[in-house]
């Protein structure tokens, strides 16, 4: 499980909507990081606790009315949610979710600006792509996280984008929105406040939290609550 960092640590993603990142060498990108970090704490939170997240879309798979509801806390950086996306969600998916048990949702937790230009990305082509996209970037995380280089991660999920079909104008459009990025920078802080989550991946299940875990204990939670 990856754990939660503090939230000044968080408040450097909030830079991520801007241009600089898009158009700036990491020369430049790590030092307006390095300004971000200087920032006290409690600027940060302040700032998080002002900001408007009514804007930010839930993402959701499943029937609404399933009888069970299962919230993954993840990131897109997580080694540990990447293992989880392919091992647990793609057969929770097929037994689960496509067959009206359970309503599946994803909220995304922030580490690192790499991981909320990962979210950012993957929200621009809406609710109908972003489980495609988040599929692409999690079976291709190590991939496009391994250079360390802003720039070049940037360029990656670039091509990720494209390859769900989003032009260039979209995809810019997206990557350079600060105001989004900051509402969910608040959204996803506002999230893990309230259900207390210290680690990724963290699962909620009808609001009963759990840690990672394999299919088969899943699988054996939610046939107890189907009555299976």
């Amino acid at each position: 499980m990856t754990r939660i960092i503090p939230v000044v640590v968080v408040a450097l993603a909030v830079v991520a909507g801007g241009a600089w990142w898009l158009t700036q060498g990491k020369e430049t990108a790590d030092t307006v990081g390095q300004t971000q970090i200087a920032q006290s704490s409690q600027t940060a939170s302040d700032a998080t606790d002002a900001t408007d997240t009514s804007g930010v879309t839930e993402m959701v798979m499943g029937a609404e009315d399933a009888p069970i509801t299962l919230v993954e806390y993840a990131s897109f950086t997580c080694p540990h949610c990447a293992t989880f996306h392919e091992r647990v969600l793609k057969p929770l998916k097929a037994d689960y979710v496509d067959t009206g048990k359970v309503k599946f949702v994803f909220r995304d937790v922030y580490f690192d600006r790499i991981g909320l230009w990962a979210s950012m990305v993957a929200r621009c082509g809406g609710q109908e792509r972003f489980f495609g996209m988040t599929d692409l970037m999690m079976s291709s995380q190590s991939d496009w996280v391994r250079s360390g280089d802003p720039v070049t991660i940037a360029g990656e999920l670039r091509k990720i984008g494209r390859l769900a079909g989003l032009s260039d104008d979209a995809l810019t459009a997206c990557m350079q929105d600060e105001a989004k990025a900051k509402a969910l920078v608040a959204w996803s802080e506002k999230n893990t406040n309230a259900d207390k989550i210290s680690g990724t991946p963290s699962l909620i299940i009808d609001g009963e939290k759990h840690s990672n875990m394999s299919y088969a204990d899943l699988k054996k939670i939610l046939d107890a609550k189907l009555g299976g």
